[in-house]
């Protein structure tokens, strides 16, 4: 039933914001509690055009029972209000599919801050605030233009997803090697041709999604990694892969659309997706052999046909 504003028995009859715990409403003479503020109120709030009457309703409703998630994706933002970051409790902040190249300082404000989306932006640099929220634990970076990530990287002690997908990273950001706790790793379609061998200090690892890069043979780093479950490298330039029998933590391998003359040989129950995913290994190497005879057929061609070209 909708509340009726002109009769005073639904007015408020008591209201103690300051307090940040309960709006009191007097309905038939029954008190009710109306603690759902959520998502709707703060991005109402965030994008009010005067600076003092935001600062009037935040000081009255940050510390309400709101939801402790704040969605601003699809906005067109070129920049996140600072009002928006006043809401200590928020544990996730979606703010991707916008226009955002940098992040207020006060977003370090936000210490229970568990999740935040900043895919589909336009940040070139990593807002040195977000390497400031302690309980960060997942960190979604994916289509934008970074080509490094700072030092500072390696204080999110809690990270454990770091998505990186489709940026320009042309050599592997080393920082990640310290990040002990991470277990889900994407750095697909960037123009990463290696990985480095520290690497495989991170033995929490479990997930590790590199497809769309420069590799040109299989990393050895990865051979030493026991303990990862999944290994994408589906789109890079591998012509051969090793053995990966003794990767006994291994579920699935992703390695189509390589130039590979064979497929890596798995364990039991290891899941493979890729050209000769359904063959034995004896087929395969059948099969690779004439892969390898018909690669060094059109190499040796090349030349004529360049020869060929020169004389027209």
């Amino acid at each position: 039933m909708p509340l009726n504003l002109s009769d005073d028995t639904n007015r408020p009859s008591q209201c103690t914001p300051s307090s940040g715990t309960k709006l009191m409403w007097k309905t038939s003479g029954v008190l009710e509690t109306v603690s759902k503020m959520g998502n709707a109120i703060r991005g109402v709030i965030a994008f009010i055009p005067s600076e003092r009457c935001q600062r009037f309703l935040v000081g009255d409703l940050k510390e309400m029972p709101l939801d402790r998630t704040l969605d601003l994706s699809s906005r067109q933002l070129r920049r996140l209000p600072v009002a928006a970051c006043v809401f200590h409790e928020l544990v996730k902040l979606y703010l991707s599919d916008n226009n955002l190249s940098s992040l207020p300082i006060e977003l370090q404000g936000l210490k229970k801050l568990q999740l935040l989306a900043l895919d589909f932006n336009c940040f070139e640099e990593l807002p040195p605030a977000v390497c400031r929220l302690p309980q960060l634990s997942i960190l979604y970076l994916g289509n934008n233009r970074l080509c490094h990530l700072p030092r500072e990287l390696k204080e999110l002690k809690e990270l454990n997803t770091l998505w990186l997908e489709t940026n320009c990273f042309t050599v592997f950001p080393k920082v990640v090697c310290e990040l002990s706790n991470l277990k889900t790793l994407h750095l697909g379609y960037n123009q990463i041709q290696s990985l480095p061998k520290e690497l495989s200090g991170l033995e929490e690892l479990r997930s590790v999604w590199l497809a769309g890069n420069q590799l040109a043979e299989f990393p050895p780093v990865l051979l030493e990694m026991h303990f990862l479950a999944v290994i994408d490298v589906d789109r890079n330039r591998i012509r051969r892969f090793p053995g990966l029998s003794h990767l006994h933590g291994l579920k699935l391998i992703i390695y189509d659309h390589n130039p590979c003359v064979n497929a890596p040989v798995v364990g039991d129950g290891v899941r493979r997706v890729g050209r000769w995913a359904d063959s034995s290994d004896d087929e395969q190497e059948d099969d690779g052999s004439k892969a390898a005879i018909e690669s060094t057929a059109e190499v040796t061609e090349e030349p004529e046909e360049e020869h060929n070209i020169k004389d027209i």
